[in-house]
């Protein structure tokens, strides 16, 4: 197996720019992620490895040999498609065995290599079945099966499990893994769904508007954003633009305007030195906040903020909180870690306090705008809550 080399890679479809000057390598073996929005290039960056695309510019290479502008019916790469593609005329077993039969193959060596795919996935009791009488789960193992039965080098996966419910997507995400790690072979796989991409990857490319906006292990990308957009489409956070007021040795201070005459200072730790005067913005994860009806003892780590709820949302796990921080929206995930019976719970239009350590925020070397993706974002609220504040905030 080899590492795969993306060199100055572009694709345009008429005056339409789909992927712009593309560079990236991907390790042998690695399970690799492109994730972004519908239309940000990642499915045109998997045609052209897989063949079905040739670029405008640049080139692909899998170890030392150039694959660009090879069809792709010679290509050591298989895919997998949203859709399966399975035949509906054939059983598993001879939709498992179609590509051994097109090169071929003696019947044993199709036989043994079939009922091993089928093994590997799980399916080989359901061999004599047809498509139309399994479920989507069982169709994609199928389709994987199937993928892998000539031994690729690479293994393309084109948002494999959009189609299934969500308990049988998060099941075949363990499966997939498990899959990768007995193969040992190379999968890229494409998402917009970022838990999908988060914990499925060795390592994740961000993508938006044709671009490698940011790549690197999940947690990096997720804890250390290298923009607003990565910040807002890995996960969920608050924006929090302001400008540096004072520069100390390991933290600086940033003047936030929150009304029209009201400032937030608030501390961060730095992974570069800004200047005074220098706008910036600071990331920071809903699960990094505290929350309180009363102000907790003063720390000189501990940046405070005094809000008002205004909507709750309860989410099984956790409950996320908006309170309100002058024009600031700022989202609270705070987890069910206990259920205490006699604790009276926050409510709507409760005045509260917000408290995080300095080193839980990441500084973004932007400015977060009006139109800005999180700032309609935050006003997103369950039709519940919406109604309980239309009823004058009663229990229902």
């Amino acid at each position: 197996m080899s590492d795969i080399r993306l060199e100055n890679l572009s694709k345009d479809f008429g005056s339409f720019r789909a992927v712009e000057n593309v560079n990236l390598e991907i390790k042998s073996g690695e399970l690799f992620s492109f994730l972004g929005p519908s239309g940000c290039g990642k499915t045109t960056l998997l045609r052209m490895l897989a063949g079905f695309e040739i670029p405008n510019t640049g080139k692909i290479q899998i170890g030392n040999k150039d694959i660009t502008q090879l069809p792709a019916y010679r290509r050591q790469v298989n895919t997998i498609f949203q859709n399966y593609s399975l035949f509906p005329h054939m059983s598993v077993f001879d939709n498992v065995a179609f590509p051994l039969k097109i090169r071929k193959q003696p019947a044993s060596t199709i036989k043994s290599s079939v009922l091993e795919m089928l093994s590997l996935v799980k399916m080989e009791d359901q061999h004599a079945k047809y498509p139309d009488q399994l479920s989507g789960g069982q169709k994609q193992r199928v389709a994987i099966a199937r993928a892998l039965i000539n031994k690729p080098e690479v293994l393309l996966l084109d948002e494999p499990l959009a189609a299934l419910d969500l308990k049988l997507r998060q099941h075949m995400l363990i499966e997939l893994m498990n899959i990768h790690d007995l193969v040992g072979i190379t999968f890229i796989y494409v998402t917009h769904d970022q838990g999908e991409a988060m914990s499925i990857s060795d390592r994740v490319a961000v993508m938006n508007q044709g671009k490698i906006i940011q790549s690197g292990p999940p947690d990096d990308i997720y804890e250390r954003p290298s923009s607003i957009f990565s910040a807002y489409f890995i996960g969920e956070t608050n924006l929090i633009s302001g400008t540096v007021s004072q520069v100390h040795d390991d933290y600086i201070e940033l003047k936030c305007q929150i009304d029209k005459d009201e400032f937030l200072e608030l501390d961060s730790t730095m992974h570069f030195t800004p200047l005074p005067g220098k706008e910036l913005t600071m990331s920071l994860r809903p699960e990094k906040i505290a929350i309180s009806r009363s102000k907790p003892r003063t720390q000189d780590d501990i940046n405070f903020v005094r809000g008002t709820i205004e909507d709750i949302l309860y989410l099984g796990t956790h409950t996320q909180y908006i309170v309100r921080v002058g024009k600031l929206r700022i989202r609270v995930f705070s987890q069910h870690k206990r259920v205490y019976f006699d604790e009276k719970a926050l409510d709507w239009e409760e005045p509260v306090w917000l408290f995080w350590h300095d080193s839980d925020t990441w500084l973004i070397d932007e400015v977060a705008s009006d139109t800005s993706p999180s700032g309609s974002d935050l006003e997103i609220a369950s039709p519940y809550s919406r109604a309980v504040k239309k009823l004058g905030n009663q229990r229902i």
